[in-house]
């Protein structure tokens, strides 16, 4: 039996550039003899069944690779009438190749195969898979529901179709971190994966990567991945804080022979623990995890860790505990879900004891893969079983309090959402210290399907309030005083500039009063809160501080025609003026009411003196003292002078001008209503300022 190979990376998720082989030429009919003839037919068939079988060896001993460049060489060659079958096989396995070596026209493949009658159900679960991966989600959705038609209760293909329905909602739900790619890091054609800081340091990190090593280029690339082999590098941050120039790890741990990464450290620092994958002359050797000790700045000859008594059982993908007492790693040991799962041994005198599989919280169907544990006992894991986006996604699972003493360790899964997952292979996650900045892996938008390394952040949420301070006229009041106070403990008293602007700092989870202020003029206050945001947010708040040294109109009251009662649209005006009197508890106002000249004298002096009392009762009625309040109506007798704000507002008007009859009578009919509109007005102006203070 030969077992695929788990290699140090994807695999077989990873892909490389491809390097087709060379069609074989076909001569022609040299003769007209009928044994020739027939010979001459039967040998392209001869050779082609013969070149699949060397395609088919290739992708049994895990070299999908290579295995793809051949099938795709023979496709062309097999008549679809003749050779029905073979062709769509050889279109499946096309497919696979592709599809696990992460190259594009896998769908493609999986699409002839299916064009040809390929028997097996389990060329449409593929053909979503990859389809997903490709972002065609309602395509996906309708492959996993004809895989369904024959597998019903298949969990992989149910996740599947769930993942193409939660799709948009994982995308409008992008969470505050900000993703980049670092040039530093990355090198074209080749991938760089699985980064990893060395114990509590955060100034080395140590990364997996496939870029060559060979200047002269004398060394095969991998036949399952189409590159080189991957190699452990190192970079370090320098006195400025900058990233070096990578360097390669020493010959002792980077085995040319082998495919060498995905790493993890003691928490001290000392201790690396990787995995190394060989091939023998049979085909795939297995991956098995390798220690190599750090002393004065050198690593020591890896050994081997013995995990499983069965050496034969691939294991990879190593990560220690906080403590460095727990190995998690990956394997496709015997009694796990499927495909690949995440394990856990106790690490006692450098050997594992109490092997156990993480179970079906963590483990499905599909494969987990690059386990990651943080300071806090969160494990961070990758997997293309779960819901997710495509390809491999990034999840966080963190552990659930035990119900009893008895009870297993249970854990919570959330798929980590954009910007950490993409359609693509996102997976190796790694960050810096407690913070909650790092680095994890990605092919996303690659069209050869190659790894990168990106980096990630979460900025601080910032909060401020500004604006500015004017007067009810929005004239720029200077030297107005901003006060602030808060239940964070904030106490703060700025001046405004003589723009008229202020700018305040807040905190977060803050509940703020701010109270404007200036000399001849009311205060106002505004109340905000910072609680339950999610994200950063600057607060805009104007004051309009009204003047003690002239009457005010009040904006939007409204009452019914030829009557004194409130209209429901007064209320906004009323709750502004209601407001004002509860910013400023020591002044008392008079309320005046004022009509144009149309009607009665003495029937326009009643309306008015009747309006003013229906604004007094309102706030009576709403907790102010009647002893504040005093109400008057003076009809016709007050008509509007013209000021600066209503001379720009109204251009038939100047300043200065009284909107008396006569005056009134000399505009044109549209804008004698715009005056006569002018004059119906309720204003307030204060009387006192020492209310109660004596």
């Amino acid at each position: 039996m030969v077992r695929k190979q788990i290699n140090i990376s994807k695999a077989p998720f990873r892909g490389g550039a491809a390097k087709p082989f060379l069609r074989r030429g076909r001569g022609g009919l040299g003769g007209a003899c009928l044994l020739f003839l027939c010979l001459l037919l039967l040998l392209p068939s001869c050779g082609v069944k013969k070149r699949v079988k060397k395609a088919d060896k290739r992708f049994e001993v895990g070299e999908y690779y290579t295995a793809g460049d051949m099938y795709r060489s023979v496709y062309g060659k097999i008549s679809p009438k003749k050779d029905r079958e073979l062709k769509a096989r050889v279109a499946f396995r096309q497919g696979e190749s592709y599809r696990l070596t992460n190259r594009s026209r896998a769908a493609f493949a999986y699409n002839n195969a299916i064009r040809y009658g390929y028997p097996d159900s389990i060329v449409y679960f593929n053909l979503a898979q990859t389809l997903r991966k490709d972002g065609e989600y309602a395509d996906a959705a309708a492959n996993y529901e004809i895989y369904l038609q024959h597998d019903p209760g298949n969990a992989a293909a149910l996740a599947g179709l769930e993942s193409t329905r939660r799709v948009g909602e994982w995308k409008a739900g992008a969470s505050r971190y900000q993703v980049a790619k670092p040039k530093e890091f990355n090198v074209r054609r080749s991938s760089t994966y699985a980064p990893a800081y060395v114990g509590q340091s955060t100034d080395m990190l140590i990364f997996t990567s496939s870029r060559s090593t060979d200047k002269k280029k004398k060394t095969k690339n991998n036949p399952i991945t189409g590159m080189p082999n991957s190699n452990l590098y190192s970079v370090r941050k320098n006195a400025t804080g900058q990233w070096e120039e990578p360097e390669p790890l020493p010959a002792e741990v980077n085995d040319p022979t082998a495919e060498n990464g995905v790493c993890s450290f003691s928490p001290d620092g000392k201790a690396m623990y990787f995995t190394r994958a060989k091939k023998s002359e049979f085909g795939d050797a297995g991956a098995q995890i390798m220690v190599s000790n750090r002393a004065g700045g050198a690593w020591s000859e890896p050994t081997p860790l013995k995990v499983f008594e069965d050496s034969t059982i691939t294991v990879a993908h190593p990560t220690l505990s906080p403590d460095g007492q727990t190995l998690y790693f990956v394997s496709d040991a015997p009694n796990g879900r499927g495909g690949k799962d995440i394990w856990r041994a106790t690490l006692e005198g450098g050997e594992c004891k109490y092997i156990e599989n993480m179970g079906p919280d963590i483990n499905t169907e599909g494969n987990e893969m690059f386990p990651m544990m943080r300071h806090d006992g969160v494990l961070y894991f990758a997997s293309d079983g779960h819901p997710g986006l495509g390809g491999l996604d990034l999840f966080k699972a963190s552990p659930l309090a035990p119900q009893s003493e008895n009870d297993t360790v249970r854990w919570s899964v959330e798929n980590l959402g954009v910007p950490f997952n993409s359609q693509w292979d996102d997976f190796g996650i790694t960050f810096e210290g407690k913070t909650e900045n790092g680095f994890f892996s990605s092919n996303r938008n690659e069209r050869q399907g190659h790894d990168m390394l990106w980096s990630f952040t979460l900025p601080e949420l910032a909060y401020v309030i500004s604006g500015k301070v004017m007067d009810d006229q929005s004239n720029i009041l200077p030297d107005a005083v901003v006060r602030m106070v808060g239940d964070d403990g904030t106490n703060a008293r700025i001046y405004a500039k003589k723009d008229g602007t202020y700018r305040l700092k807040l905190n977060k989870d803050a509940r703020y009063v701010m109270l404007a202020s200036a000399r001849g003029y009311l205060n106002q206050s505004h109340s905000f809160t910072t609680a339950d945001l999610a994200d950063s947010k600057a607060f805009v708040n104007d004051f309009h501080l009204t003047p003690l040294f002239r009457p005010v109109q009040i904006e939007n009251i409204f009452y019914e025609f030829g009557k004194w009662n409130l209209t429901p649209e007064s209320e906004t005006g009323l709750q502004a003026l209601l407001k004002l009197l509860n910013d400023n508890p020591n002044i008392t106002i008079e309320l005046s009411a004022h009509t144009d000249y149309v009607g009665d004298d003495a029937f326009n002096k009643e309306l008015s003196d009747k309006r003013a009392r229906s604004v007094l009762d309102y706030l009576v009625a709403h907790g102010i003292d009647p002893a504040r309040l005093t109400s008057v109506g003076y009809g016709e007798e007050q008509p509007v002078t013209v000021d600066a704000f209503q001379a720009k507002k109204y251009p038939f008007l100047k300043e200065g001008d009284i909107l008396t009859e006569d005056f009134i009578l000399g505009l044109t009919p549209e804008q004698q209503e715009t005056a006569n509109q002018i004059n119906r007005r309720t204003e307030f102006r204060v009387l006192k300022t020492t209310y109660n203070l004596y």
